[in-house]
């Protein structure tokens, strides 16, 4: 099973849609060994104590909390990302991960330098991946892309605009 290092955003983005059938959450949490650093625990705890989609999403998180492993990392006082992001690059990179699921779009650029070998995906590239596996099927990808992009306020961004014409396509 490939190792994911998430971040809280792109586990947040997951759990929005989890009253869905197919549950983006639970599939991921089934075909990766689904890493993240304590820092990311305590962003969404932080989180899910709103009472808000993004509040009710991270408590989602939570209930799954027992399929995530969780690692403590120091961090670099120098990284210009917050504590959960930085926490999550830097694990990444101390364990090789195969992928980095972040939904930081603004940062993409710098997460992308800075990570050594890992690839970095997002929620739209991973909804696309379980398509291309079978694990989704194109109308259900492009159903929850729709869900979790009007929950985050992502309608305006071209780099989520781009992966849902994909899924169009698929």
């Amino acid at each position: 099973m490939s190792r994911l290092v998430a971040d809280s955003s792109a586990l947040v983005s997951l759990g929005i849609a989890v009253s869905n059938d197919p549950d983006p959450l639970s599939i991921c949490l089934a075909q990766y060994d689904v890493v993240v650093p304590t820092a990311v625990i305590e962003e969404l705890r932080d989180i899910a104590s709103y009472d808000d989609v993004h509040g009710r999403a991270a408590t989602t998180v939570f209930d799954q909390e027992d399929t995530l492993e969780t690692r403590s990392v120091d961090l670099d006082t120098e990284f210009p990302l917050d504590d959960g992001e930085n926490a999550a690059v830097t694990l990444a990179n101390e364990l090789d991960a195969a992928l980095f699921l972040c939904d930081e779009f603004n940062q993409l650029g710098l997460i992308h330098a800075s990570l050594a070998d890992t690839r970095l995906v997002t929620t739209p590239t991973l909804l696309s991946v379980l398509v291309r596996t079978e694990q989704l099927s194109a109308a259900d990808a492009r159903m929850l892309l729709d869900e979790i992009s009007d929950a985050r306020s992502w309608d305006a961004n071209s780099y989520v605009q781009r992966a849902r014409s994909l899924l169009e396509e698929s």
